[in-house]
């Protein structure tokens, strides 16, 4: 199933697009299709990034404390 998405544009920017369509071979809707996905890939790539570099600080921290409390007699 698909939906349709609209959004506005100035006429230059529709003029672009159907003519960089064009210049690669693709329909315009398939060309801004192309680019919307590109973006969504290239968020999720971003999100799962800075999601890792947050995890990562997190597991730093534990090990930090993990090798502080080995000095307090415990281990």
């Amino acid at each position: 199933m698909t939906t349709t998405i609209s959004f506005r544009a100035t006429p230059e920017f529709v003029q672009q697009t159907q003519s960089f369509a064009e210049i690669v071979g693709l329909n315009n809707s398939e060309y801004v299709r192309e680019a919307v996905r590109e973006k969504n890939e290239r968020t999720m790539a971003e999100r799962l990034t800075s999601l890792s570099r947050k995890l990562t600080a997190k597991h730093a921290d534990f090990n930090e404390s993990i090798d502080a409390s080995i000095g307090d007699g415990l281990a």
